[in-house]
């Protein structure tokens, strides 16, 4: 019972990470109704941008604090997240209002390549460490109740805890601000958003800026565990069955959902990969979207069982 709960619990804490990315799939998607490709190229980008600048902030400033290094570097990364979503808002979106979606979709697949090749480019293409001092040391709990007891991973119980409140911000975020609910009224319907005044353009940005936030702590974690390199892109990438099982249009789906991927990967790796050669833990997430699918087009968590919020 006690390896089943670590395997549980540590499935649950690498769900967490694959939450924070699929939001970045659904706000987007609910905002400006764009697919976006890139959502795993942009937290590839932003972790290049955080593992450079907190290399670059110290020896440009002689700033000997590692841990006002870190913090100057994510806000400098965050302040190139932003400028990218306004650039992605001014050169493709505004352009590309009413197209059709394989157009919008295409065009993210382009932004996609480019951000890859620019961040090469101006950060380049070896592996970087992000250093936040995420604790290496695995804690022991419950260990009056197990034998042993059970063994958690120190670096992924951080980054849950990071990822968790990121998620808790970013709902009260859009429950409870004047922007996140004019965020709100752009998903449920741009025209009437438009017709009480609330500007389609600037919201464009916002959103694109907080899924670029999302994809940086994504970076930042992900980087600190296994190094800032071009494979975090794919493994990011592992959030798109996310968004198909919880729903394209649903907050809510893209939290419990990467909670049932991340899960449901581990115990299946573990329980049944004796049985088919192992590597289930690569294909999982996306037989049981496909699942889903055949059986509720719009995912578990879709408009038709829960409100978009």
């Amino acid at each position: 019972m006690g390896f089943f709960l670590e395997t549980l619990i540590g499935g649950l804490m690498t769900g967490v990470l694959y939450s924070l990315v699929a939001l970045g799939f659904v706000l987007i998607y609910k905002a400006s109704s764009v697919f976006n490709f890139a959502q795993g190229v942009m937290v590839l980008f932003a972790a290049l941008a955080m593992a450079r600048f907190s290399e670059w902030i110290p020896r440009w400033t002689g700033l000997e604090s590692k841990l006002m290094a870190n913090v100057l570097a994510f806000a400098a990364a965050a302040l190139l997240m932003l400028a990218l979503a306004w650039l992605i808002e001014r050169l493709a979106l505004r352009h590309l209002v009413n197209q059709p979606e394989a157009t919008l979709l295409m065009a993210t697949i382009g932004i996609g390549f480019l951000l890859e090749g620019f961040g090469q480019a101006v950060f380049g293409s070896n592996v970087y460490n992000i250093d936040i001092g995420m604790p290496k040391d695995p804690i022991f709990v419950a260990q009056d109740l197990f034998q042993g007891g059970v063994l958690i991973d120190s670096q992924e119980l951080v980054a849950a805890l990071i990822a968790v409140l990121l998620v808790a911000a970013l709902v009260l975020f859009f429950q409870k601000t004047p922007t996140g609910r004019a965020l709100r009224a752009v998903a449920d319907d741009h025209q009437a958003a438009q017709s009480v005044g609330i500007p389609l353009a600037r919201m464009w940005v916002i959103v694109w800026f907080v899924a670029g936030l999302s994809a940086l702590v994504a970076g930042m974690v992900w980087g600190s565990k296994l190094g800032v390199q071009f494979s975090i892109s794919s493994l990011a990438l592992r959030a798109l069955p996310v968004v198909i099982l919880g729903g394209l249009t649903s907050v809510p789906g893209a939290i419990i959902a990467g909670l049932i991927v991340g899960a449901g990967e581990k115990l299946s790796e573990i329980y049944l990969g004796p049985f088919v050669g192992g590597g289930i833990e690569v294909w999982f997430a996306y037989v049981l979207a496909l699942l889903v699918l055949l059986v509720r087009p719009q995912g578990l968590f879709g408009e038709k069982i829960i409100d978009r919020v």
